[in-house]
């Protein structure tokens, strides 16, 4: 059986100024690589997106996406699933409007590298599960803010830092004292910045 990504509209505005895409993580398992809409590293971004899209105050359309399978490896990564998703947002709200990726875990990583897609303007990576060498080739003038707990076990923070350092002035890294991988301790901060950062990006 084929597996298919799947975009969901969380709220599209008759007339956005921009979109946003929310991406997940996830790590892949053997017996089982589709992803499903209940496992929590979906759930967890659900009031993230929900929260950017009370920020934009019906000015942005928001957008979680699906990816066909999970987790991250040598013959499939999420970084296609990406790429059709921006381009089903430019066919539904057209290809002049700039977008902003907000990426958790390996979602964070398909946002980074994703960073230098047509129209992108901006990324948030939460958590990210990165290497200081996931600099997307083609980066000009977009902005970047990577937000890492410093108790976070499963993705390293100073691999996610040493990364924000390698892409100089166009990344901002914050860390979250006590923050973990789930992001749920700290969950309100998590979720301000990155609704933050998404309106200050696409609406100032």
């Amino acid at each position: 059986m084929k597996l298919s990504p799947r975009l969901i509209e969380v709220t599209v505005p008759e007339r956005p100024a921009g979109a946003v895409l929310v991406l997940h993580g996830g790590a892949g398992r053997r017996e089982n690589m589709m992803v499903s809409p209940t496992q929590l590293s979906v759930l967890r971004m659900i009031p993230i997106a929900r929260r950017i899209s009370r920020a934009g105050r019906g000015r942005l359309a928001v957008f979680r996406l699906l990816n066909s399978a999970r987790g991250w490896d040598t013959r499939k990564t999420p970084l296609r699933d990406a790429q059709w998703a921006l381009e089903q947002i430019a066919e539904r709200i057209g290809d002049d409007r700039s977008v902003s990726l907000v990426g958790h875990s390996l979602g964070g990583r398909a946002a980074l590298l994703s960073a230098a897609q047509p129209r992108v303007r901006s990324v948030v990576a939460l958590a990210p599960w990165v290497y200081p060498t996931d600099i997307a080739a083609g980066l000009s003038d977009q902005q970047l803010l990577i937000v890492h707990g410093t108790r976070d076990r499963i993705a390293s923070p100073a691999r996610s830092a040493a990364l924000a350092r390698a892409l100089g002035a166009r990344a901002t890294y914050v860390s979250i004292e006590g923050g973990k991988h789930a992001m749920l301790r700290h969950h309100r901060r998590f979720d301000r910045l990155a609704a933050d950062f998404v309106t200050a990006t696409l609406l100032d």
